[in-house]
């Protein structure tokens, strides 16, 4: 289990091959209840390669001096992350 914010990560490893690939990612909010937006790629076996960027909002509780990851929310692909965006702006800007 993580102790930090840095610590924190999508990455997973399978049979001796990273099936998920941590690209970057964003810290939204820290403290007891923290918020993380992963950029990241999965591996697809057949095609033995990475697919194409994906991204995922995790939101952890630290609870005895680890981080426990309480939800989440998968952006699955570039159209929908631009479709996001797009509602956020229009909201923020009023």
């Amino acid at each position: 289990m993580a102790q930090t914010i840095d610590e924190l990560t999508v990455t997973y490893e399978e049979d001796g091959i990273e099936t998920v690939k941590e690209l970057d990612k964003a810290v939204l909010s820290k403290g007891a209840w923290s918020t993380i937006i992963f950029r990241y790629q999965d591996w697809d076996r057949s095609k033995e390669c990475y697919g194409p960027d994906k991204y995922t909002i995790r939101r952890y509780q630290k609870r005895e001096g680890e981080y426990q990851q309480k939800s989440k929310f998968n952006i699955s692909s570039r159209d929908q992350a631009e479709k996001l965006i797009e509602a956020l702006q229009q909201w923020i800007k009023g």
